[in-house]
């Protein structure tokens, strides 16, 4: 194993962090996503400028979409192996005909010209970085949110993107050289991924990514830093949907039923993007599966169901028939039904009283033909009344009961007949049912009088058991 004294020469002037390899830094852009729309005739054509100490690189210009997932784009540089810190920038760029318009991925709120850049500084020794983006970032690690600066209400073009940085490395475990040598002492020509040295059930290159020593014991099935009610082992068990320890996660899973006829009527993928859009800007990244892993299961047509039938359609699909199965502490449910009463509703699936809105409420079911109703009597497109439906009875998986404020699920603020309608209306929130197809948002609080502050009052541990 390499000792110190091939790091140093007789100055102790460093030489070398890594002298197996001549090192490389490679950027990777893995999504964008605009959390506004860009443009009011079309969808973004995106690109991206990736500086790296200096030198700079364009990617080509992406295809028509404001949702851009798994590009696969990256560029690799080759850099000093005595220089500690590599200065990296990232500018992410929206065309319109001949013009070039910036966009905000940064949560910089100074005047100065590069106040919409991402300004990072890699570190080679241990293979982290920080600047505008870094461990315990409220938006995440390998995360960049333009509405950080405040302006999700404003039009600054904002947008999040994806994006991972790594260095090349002999063995492949993506462990610097130096971090081996020094901080770890494990061997630097060997692939440590999958080893568990502390005995918690993470392997070390999970614990090293996040920045927690591999080396000591904790028991992450009890931290939850973000308190998204995600632990830490759960975060790991869920990795592949990029979930983060330090920012905040949701995951829904959602299940279908066939019509008489055989069709299923799944819903658009554009309808998620419609439905992620409020989480997103906030941080709280909300991960649908909709046939990815578990989800996406077709049930057999049902004319009417009862509420014992959804149950068991909860049992069978959800858990699977398995009480400890990881869907019940990571996952909320969803589950589409040609027809039931009333034709949308949240409810636990072993919490009792089932039907209702008391913690643990983890899932809900709603009726095909109710979003039918209201596509057409709204002449709105299925995808805004899939995710307006969705949105709404997920606030009660978060606590926002009925009620409670007075203006959540009031029967008297639907029609401009009834009191309710006005003695409501500061009350912007999906969750009030003057605005259920009309906003998709919770309210923040400030719009007045009998105004309510969903989003402080979000509780992401609601829909555990108690």
């Amino acid at each position: 194993m390499t000792s110190e004294k091939d790091f140093f020469n007789s100055d102790k002037m460093l030489i070398d962090y890594d002298p197996q390899i001549n090192i490389n830094i490679t950027v990777k852009i893995d999504s964008i996503r605009a959390l506004k729309q860009i443009d009011d005739d079309s969808c973004g054509y995106f690109f991206v400028k990736i500086f790296i100490n200096d030198l700079e690189f364009i990617s080509p210009v992406f295809n028509d979409s404001d949702y851009l997932y798994n590009l696969n784009f990256s560029v690799t540089n080759d850099v000093l192996d005595d220089v500690e810190i590599v200065e990296i920038k990232i500018q992410l760029y929206y065309k319109d005909g001949e013009f070039n318009e910036i966009c905000d991925i940064s949560g910089d709120i100074n005047n100065s010209d590069d106040k919409y850049d991402a300004e990072l500084f890699y570190n080679i020794k241990t293979g982290h970085w920080d600047g505008s983006d870094y461990i315990n970032d409220p938006s995440g690690y390998g995360r960049l949110n333009g509405c950080d600066d405040g302006s999700i209400y404003t039009q600054e073009k904002d947008c999040e993107l994806l994006f991972n940085i790594y260095q090349n490395d002999f063995d492949g475990d993506y462990i610097p050289y130096w971090t081996e040598i020094y901080n770890y002492e494990t061997d630097p020509m060997f692939d440590n991924r999958g080893e568990d040295y502390n005995d918690d059930g993470i392997p070390i290159d999970w614990e090293w990514k996040w920045g927690f020593n591999p080396f000591s014991y904790d028991n992450q099935s009890k931290q939850d830093f973000d308190n998204d009610s995600i632990s830490n082992f759960e975060e790991y068990l869920t990795k592949d949907f990029k979930s983060d320890p330090f920012r905040k996660d949701i995951f829904l899973e959602i299940d279908y039923m066939a019509e008489a006829n055989g069709e299923v009527p799944r819903i658009n993928k554009s309808a998620f993007e419609i439905l992620k859009q409020p989480f997103h800007k906030r941080n709280i990244l909300l991960y649908i599966d909709s046939g990815e892993k578990n989800g996406g299961e077709i049930i057999s047509y049902d004319e009417k169901s009862n509420f014992e039938e959804v149950r068991a359609i909860w049992r069978n699909y959800f858990l699977n028939n398995d009480t400890q199965n990881l869907n019940r502490s990571v996952f909320h449910y969803a589950v589409f039904v040609h027809d039931q009463f009333p034709k949308g509703f949240a409810f636990s699936g072993d919490v009792s009283p089932y039907w209702g809105y008391l913690p643990g409420t983890n899932s809900f079911v709603i009726a095909n033909n109710l979003i039918e109703k209201w596509t057409h009597t709204l002449n709105k497109s299925n995808d805004t009344i899939y995710a307006s439906a969705i949105m709404h009875e997920m606030g009660h998986n978060f606590g926002i009961k009925s009620g409670n404020p007075g203006g959540c699920d009031n029967q008297f603020t639907k029609s401009p007949l009834s009191p309710g309608w006005y003695i409501w209306r500061n009350y912007k929130s999906i969750m009030n049912y003057r605005y259920t197809y009309s906003i998709m948002d919770y309210s923040d609080g400030s719009h007045g009088k009998r105004d309510f502050n969903d989003w402080a009052a979000i509780n992401l541990s609601y829909f555990e058991i108690p």
